[in-house]
């Protein structure tokens, strides 16, 4: 049975100022904002705004689609799959408790019950070259990753490799979304509830189980399992990565599309809030410098220099972003630029913390008690964290780098003394004074002696 077409709902300029606005508002980065028909209705009434790319090295595209699956595909009344596997969780890496670590959930659709240990290595594969991407490499230590099993009962996805090819899968993913082939859609009432069952769920891929080139990302939602974020990309392209380091960069780093539609004409807003884009240019002539003065003239990563950029979040004039070319603007690089790294890595940070304590801080300690903290394992590379121990708000030099002390090594013996460890990222990718303050954090214990 084909796909069913619907018609195809190009993004407005009137719906994109809606997108800016509820970013804005949601601080959620732009692409995939629920209109506000849906927000009231759920996940399965009104549109979904969705970001997708034809083109496995060019820019993205958004457009409109049903927020509900066609019932050919969903399904609704299908026998679900009964394998034991089905719903199983599986922790890929797990470097510290979920509510300091950024948590990424892996499900997988078109894959059988006997095609688990496929699913497996698909995932760990698009993780592996997501995760050799800086910033993400350098803090990868920052993240967890759940393996959730999402058994199908047929092998493949809707859409591949034509449009009247119909799977019956966990997820409902399928090609030709709203008509658009590359465009690879699925089912977020099953994603959630899939993504329920791991510990913690901030960000969602869901690889599914294809050789077609595809994917979609769908950012600053709001889904009952937590979750800001969906990408979906194809298993078997060796550059469907790239679209889910990309949506990424919305979801973590609340970066803006740096890309343009011809015949957007004049950003007409005020200053967005993206990082990532500007109303001012770079020099500053008028006294207002564009938000990455700090960055600018220098050498990029994604080639060329920083500076100020006509085009982009969308529009063609009026608004500037900070390198000629990026991952936000294109598929043909991988590389953030300098202003993006930057944002990624508060983003990391705001989400998660380098320091967590072992040793409790809900009760009161004697000075000759261990004080022991653990720091994520990040590579080598853009990070740079160091400790330091305080004392009432003194600092203990000699206990610089310490992961293990007592308050009598630094000094706290008699009375009541408050002792601090906090851990500082002074990494050469942070100059935004903001993003440096953001990347460090503390924890405290309380030192009694008995007199």
């Amino acid at each position: 049975m084909p796909i069913p077409k619907s018609p195809r709902r190009p993004l407005p300029a009137a719906l994109l100022a809606g997108v800016l606005a509820a970013a804005a508002l949601g601080g959620a980065g732009l692409a995939g904002r629920a209109d506000a028909a849906e927000a009231a209705g759920g996940p399965d009434t009104g549109t979904r705004t969705v970001e997708y790319f034809a083109d496995s090295h060019g820019e993205g595209r958004h457009v409109q689609v049903p927020a509900a699956v066609p019932a050919e595909i969903r399904k609704e009344n299908r026998t679900p799959a009964t394998a034991a596997p089905d719903g199983e969780v599986t922790a890929l890496q797990k470097t510290g408790p979920s509510e300091g670590r950024l948590d990424l959930v892996i499900m997988g659709d078109g894959y059988t019950a006997d095609q688990q240990e496929d699913f497996r290595q698909d995932a760990e594969s698009k993780l592996d070259s997501i995760f050799a991407i800086e910033p993400y490499k350098s803090y990868k230590g920052l993240f967890n990753f759940w393996l959730v099993n999402t058994v199908s009962n047929e092998s493949g996805v809707s859409g591949d490799p034509t449009q009247d090819v119909v799977k019956d899968t966990a997820l409902s993913s399928y090609f030709f979304c709203d008509d658009v082939e590359r465009l690879l859609c699925i089912d977020e009432k099953k994603v959630d509830s899939y993504a329920q069952q791991a510990p913690d769920s901030d960000i969602v891929f869901v690889v599914s189980n294809a050789t077609k080139y595809g994917g979609a990302g769908y950012s600053g939602l709001q889904s009952t399992a937590g979750h800001t974020g969906i990408a979906t990309m194809s298993s078997d392209n060796d550059r469907s990565y790239l679209i889910g380091a990309h949506e990424l960069g919305h979801s973590i780093g609340l970066l803006a599309d740096e890309y343009q539609y011809a015949g957007y004409g004049r950003y007409p807003g005020a200053e967005p809030v993206e990082p990532n884009t500007s109303i001012l240019t770079a020099d500053g002539m008028s006294g207002a410098k564009a938000k990455w003065y700090r960055w600018l003239g220098e050498s990029d990563p994604a080639g060329g220099t920083v500076g100020a950029y006509e085009g982009g979040g969308y529009y063609e004039y009026g608004i500037y972003r900070p390198t000629q070319n990026s991952i936000m603007r294109s598929l043909d690089t991988e590389q953030f630029n300098l202003v993006g790294r930057e944002a990624m890595i508060a983003g990391f940070y705001r989400d998660a913390d380098v320091l967590t304590a072992r040793t409790p801080t809900t009760r009161s300690l004697r000075p000759q008690d261990h004080i022991r903290v653990d720091l994520a394992p990040l590579a080598k590379g853009l990070s740079d964290v160091r400790v330091h121990w305080y004392v009432d708000g003194v600092e203990v030099g000699r206990a610089a780098a310490e992961r293990t002390v007592t308050g009598k090594e630094l000094g706290a013996r008699k009375g009541t003394h408050t002792i601090t460890a906090t851990a500082v990222d002074n990494s050469a990718s942070l100059r935004d004074p903001a993003a440096i303050r953001a990347a460090s954090n503390s924890v405290s214990w309380t030192v009694k002696t008995g007199k």
